[in-house]
């Protein structure tokens, strides 16, 4: 009897335990489920992805669902086998980007795995290069911006090339890459040349790329102030003579024009070079006007100095004028004759010594190297240079002049001058810079002459004051003398009247009174 009472009473205690090891039981499994979604952040579009969702150590079955960012439904796989990944396979549409959980259930019990941001990445296509200007054509310090851009694509990175080579910031220091703009300031002749560029981007060590085509760069350089010169020649038994306009530097095409008296006689494209030519008429001695060259570009108008159209026949008298070069130590070295002409528009020159024409510097019609020539002709033979000057170079030199346009013209010839090397010529510098010496003897030997100069100029100047000193004192002793000598022959009545004159006059009764006492000693 008491035995059945206990057990009635244990019975009802066991309840509770049992409750709490199921809830703890319930409680254990769904913590246990943990789902993890594993996928790739961006996918290009078209391309194939695909998200895995797992629940390890979980119990069968498992039924995960993949969610879109908002929360809905698209796609669920069961897994009967257990530690099987549920694949969800998706074609990547712009539509797709955004984020993903995976739900996992087993059991009654549910979990929701992280989130993976699925990015969708265009690729690029028709890529081309724009420019600002437009052409890109412009003058050298103007800014000319480049730019890249694709009709499609998304994530874009660029790169530049000029003239096929890569643009870098290390390499290309004229340029300045920003985006998808590559942008010149101040540009120079250096950055004309071909352009490229291409749009790229990356995905998972996949890169697509898309190129454009080249364009071409133009930088025109402004025209220089153009220049103008005259000459003539005598094709048959009439002279002709051509001005020439060009300028040294600037991009064609250029407009160039010659006016006469400010009239436009002629105008022609230069396409190629800077230099053209107008054919005018001439006639000996007559002044034609005054011609100048006007250039003309898009941005520039240019005019030359002013050129007189005047053809004056040489005559007059013909000098030669002799200059002798010598080297820092006082040696003669070198000599430059120069042939004057009186007048002439354009003379031809040549030279004779001893009275034998002097041969043409080179000879290049012959092919015979000859010996190299003790002289040197500048400025159209108007200067002889000799180079050195001994026994060979010695003699007498003339000039001669004629108009070039006519071979058959009469010369023009200068009186003849020597030119020999003499002790005179040799020793015409101070002694004191001679040929032995050096430069910094020289320099002594001129601060000692200095200072012995200046030694000397004060040792006058000294001996001078000293003199007039002497001087001065002299005089004053022989005016003392004769104030003296006059008193002793003045009645009494003017040497009392002087000793009420001043200073002067009792000085010189005190003088007469030492005087006195003297003769009577």
């Amino acid at each position: 009897m008491r035995s059945t009472v206990m057990k009635r009473v244990q019975t009802p205690n066991l309840l509770p335990i049992l409750a709490l090891a199921s809830f703890f039981i319930r409680l254990g499994g769904s913590i246990s489920i943990r789902p993890v979604l594993t996928g790739p952040v961006m996918a290009y579009l078209g391309s194939s992805v695909a998200l895995r969702c797992i629940a390890p150590n979980s119990s069968l079955p498992v039924t995960y669902e993949l969610m879109g960012g908002d929360g809905v439904l698209m796609a669920t796989i069961a897994d009967l086998k257990g530690e099987q990944p549920a694949s969800f396979y998706l074609k990547v549409t712009v539509a797709l980007e955004g984020s993903y959980r995976c739900r996992a259930t087993t059991g009654g019990s549910t979990a929701v795995s992280n989130s993976i941001k699925l990015t969708v990445v265009t690729p690029a296509s028709n890529t081309r290069v724009t420019s600002e200007p437009y052409p890109p054509v412009a003058y050298e310090g103007s800014c000319i911006e480049l730019s890249c851009s694709a009709t499609k694509g998304s994530h874009l990175s660029y790169t530049w090339f000029f003239n096929r080579k890569e643009v870098t910031s290390s390499t290309s220091p004229l340029f300045h890459h920003t985006g998808n703009k590559l942008v010149m300031g101040k540009v120079t002749p250096e950055h004309a040349g071909y352009y490229s560029c291409m749009a790229w981007s990356i995905v998972q060590d996949t890169r697509r790329f898309s190129s454009s085509f080249e364009v071409k760069v133009t930088v025109k350089v402004y025209v220089s102030k153009p220049r103008i010169s005259f000459s003539i020649s005598n094709p048959g038994t009439s002279l002709s003579g051509n001005v020439t306009c060009w300028s040294t530097r600037g991009s064609p095409p250029v407009n160039i024009s010659l006016l006469l008296d400010d009239k436009e006689v002629g105008s022609v494209t230069a396409t190629e070079s800077l230099a053209v030519w107008f054919s005018v008429a001439v006639v000996l001695g007559l002044d034609m006007g005054t011609v100048r060259c006007l250039v003309n570009t898009e941005v520039q108008k240019l005019m030359s100095e002013p050129l007189t159209l005047e053809v004056v026949p040489v005559g007059g008298a013909v000098k030669v004028e002799v200059e002798y070069l010598y080297r820092a130590d006082s040696k003669l070295t070198a000599a430059r004759l120069s042939c004057g002409v009186s007048r002439g528009t354009f003379p031809e020159y040549s030279w004779l010594l001893n009275d034998s024409v002097l041969p043409p510097e080179t000879h290049r019609d012959s092919h015979i190297q000859p010996d190299p020539p003790h002289y040197a002709l500048t400025d159209h033979r108007r200067i002889l240079v000799l180079p050195k000057v001994g026994p060979e170079e010695s003699g007498y030199y003339r000039c001669r002049a004629r108009d070039s346009y006519n071979d058959s013209g009469h010369w023009v010839e200068s009186e003849a001058v020597q030119v020999q090397v003499t002790g005179r010529i040799l020793n015409c510098m101070p002694e004191a810079a001679s040929s032995t010496e050096t430069p910094s003897q020289v320099f002594m030997n001129t601060i000692e002459i200095l200072t012995i100069a200046f030694c000397c100029f004060h040792f006058v100047t000294l001996a001078v004051a000293l003199g007039c000193i002497y001087k001065m004192f002299d005089q004053n002793q022989d005016h003392d003398q004769v104030a003296i000598i006059g008193f002793d022959t003045l009645p009494l009545s003017a040497s009392t009247s002087s000793e009420q004159d001043g200073p002067l006059s009792r000085d010189l009764v005190v003088q007469n009174q030492v005087h006195s006492d003297t003769d009577l000693t």
